[in-house]
């Protein structure tokens, strides 16, 4: 055997957190020819496990560097646990993903599936991080060697029984480097549907409620539906415009969402089969970069029954994302789109990633995933942000 051959050691420490375990070992590490060839650390309420992984060659003296650590641990009152063995060089892992789960709440028996599915598909979990425990839990595991595809199909087959979403999605950059989002605007951005406040108002609700929840489930052409809808509000006075608008609600973590993401240089767009009278003042609102509705047709103060311009319907919405993508000279495989209804889906299967917001099922089987909890703020989990991270940035907004 060649007496120049690589050896490892790995240490694990484990015990409370607190400042300085990790700089203490290092710097004992400091005095031994030894080099870094790994290292994780993870800290769970409170209590550090800390993995270090070195490497020297044979010869040296490692019973020195065995006592040392030991010291280190006896010291700060903490476990240590070390194992020798040979640096072998690991082949380099195809099909690298990110699974995502988040679950309100996620139970033991939900990673236990989910980890099955991953053993299963002869894939391995490389890393797991937990990216936030409200409002609710998000865990993300690294994953390779896996067929995308295939892992995606079992994993949306196990998130219905375990009553959790799952969203799997590409390694590397082009993940962190996703720069437009696309909006759906009623029953995603806002609570509720504007067309069904306005029938409110027209007494035509219960009319216009059918014809709606057809056209989502995607049983109705959606223009000729919307055409049909607006015709039932002719004569409504175009002072009920006003009261819809103050009646809006946004969906809970909207502006949370895009508040934090604006941070990060994203743009976003609303694309909506509503109408400009209601999504204009959205736009001013949140500072949204680009839109698309339809417009409801005015004369002498009242709604004719009738939109101008061309319908902004299933196709419609694919095309804006299209075009807000190349206004913003942003590629297409760096959008994410956001829906619920069938007049979505063009939209979502065109954007990079295609996420389906509390939606209707056929919405949820096109979509590359399903967030099925009642907040949009959970969208920016799927995108590698952590809870920690935006709450520390909204504090620092508030120092300033």
């Amino acid at each position: 055997m060649d007496g120049s051959a690589e050896r490892t050691l790995l240490i694990t420490l484990t015990g409370r957190d607190r400042p300085g375990v990790t700089s203490r070992l290092f710097r004992t590490l400091s005095q031994f020819p030894l080099t870094v060839a790994d290292v994780e650390q993870v800290v769970i309420r409170g209590r550090l496990v800390l993995g270090v992984l070195l490497a020297y060659t044979e010869g040296a003296d490692i019973g020195r560097v065995w006592n040392a650590a030991e010291r280190v641990a006896n010291d700060l009152d903490m476990e240590i646990e070390l194992s020798t063995g040979r640096n072998k060089r690991m082949p380099k892992r195809s099909g690298r993903l990110h699974v995502t789960v988040l679950g309100n709440p996620l139970k033991p028996a939900a990673m236990a599936g989910i980890a099955g599915r991953i053993s299963a598909h002869g894939a391995n979990i490389d890393r797991i991080e937990r990216l936030a425990q409200n409002p609710v839990t998000c865990i993300e595991l690294d994953v390779s060697g896996a067929d995308p595809d295939g892992l995606r199909a079992a994993l949306t087959a196990e998130a219905v029984e375990q009553r959790v979403d799952v969203a799997v999605q590409h390694s590397g950059l082009h993940r962190r480097a996703k720069r437009l989002i696309v909006m759906d605007v009623d029953s995603t951005l806002i609570q509720g549907e504007v067309i069904e406040l306005l029938a409110e108002h027209a007494g035509c609700l219960d009319e216009v409620a059918k014809v709606t929840e057809a056209a989502m489930r995607g049983e109705l052409d959606f223009e000729g539906s919307l055409r049909e809808r607006v015709a039932l509000l002719a004569g409504l006075d175009a002072s009920a415009i006003d009261a819809v608008r103050d009646r809006l609600r946004l969906a809970a973590g909207a502006r949370t969402m895009v508040r934090t993401l604006k941070r990060l240089d994203y743009k976003f767009a609303i694309v909506s089969g509503g109408f400009t009278q209601v999504t204009d003042a959205l736009v001013e609102d949140l500072g949204i970069d680009y839109s698309a509705a339809n417009t409801l047709e005015i004369q002498n103060g009242k709604l004719t029954g009738r939109v101008t311009g061309r319908v902004i319907d299933r196709a419609g919405k694919a095309a804006a994302l299209e075009r807000f993508a190349r206004e913003a000279g942003i590629p297409i495989s760096q959008t994410v789109a956001i829906g619920d209804g069938a007049n979505d889906l063009d939209m979502l299967q065109a954007a990079g990633l295609g996420i389906a917001y509390n939606a209707k099922p056929v919405v949820r089987q096109a979509a590359d995933t399903a967030v099925n909890v009642p907040y949009l703020d959970t969208i920016v989990f799927l995108l590698g942000i952590s809870r920690e991270e935006v709450e520390a940035a909204d504090a620092e907004d508030s120092r300033a």
